[in-house]
């Protein structure tokens, strides 16, 4: 049997917060528990100190791992099956793939990991295009969380919303 090997893949894990524009990310050869536990790690980093993040999570296998470390300042939250109009990372990946990473031909595998690093590092550069590809007009944090954020004051957000694939 004849298989056509000219494909390698590179995989980015990565999680925004519209109301921030802040992110995480990292570009792996793979997907598995061990790389979403250090994603989980990178994330947890980049929350705003006292904050807490509310990570959007798809039913993907390395998403839920029973062993895997879950920083304290972290909730994860599992969407319904075969939703990812709820995951406005969704919107993130067809970004991605429409400006910066379709209808390309790679020199090796280092180019494919390089170009998948420029392109994050070029959608986070503009923070207008983060919140505008993520946020969705329905997906607020409620009243009770805005009274939480005026009692912290002003520009402070103790809890911060995530999505993350």
């Amino acid at each position: 049997m004849l298989r056509d090997q000219r494909f390698t893949w590179a995989y980015i894990f990565g999680a925004v917060c519209p109301a921030r524009a802040a992110s995480a990310a990292i570009v792996a050869p793979s997907v598995n528990a061990k790389l979403m536990a250090l994603h989980l790690e990178e994330i947890s980093r980049t929350v705003a100190p006292g904050a807490h993040a509310v990570l959007e999570l798809d039913g993907a296998g390395w998403h839920g791992a029973k062993d895997m470390a879950i920083p304290d300042n972290l909730t994860l939250l599992a969407l319904p099956p075969y939703s990812p109009e709820l995951n406005p990372i969704e919107n993130v990946w067809q970004y991605l793939r429409q400006n910066f990473l379709a209808n390309r031909v790679f020199a090796d595998y280092d180019a494919i990991l390089e170009a998948c690093c420029e392109a994050w590092r070029a959608f986070i550069a503009t923070p207008d295009v983060v919140r505008s590809v993520t946020t969705r007009a329905w997906a607020k944090v409620s009243d009770a969380a805005d009274a939480m954020t005026s009692e912290t004051g002003p520009g402070s957000s103790p809890t911060a919303r995530v999505a993350a694939r």
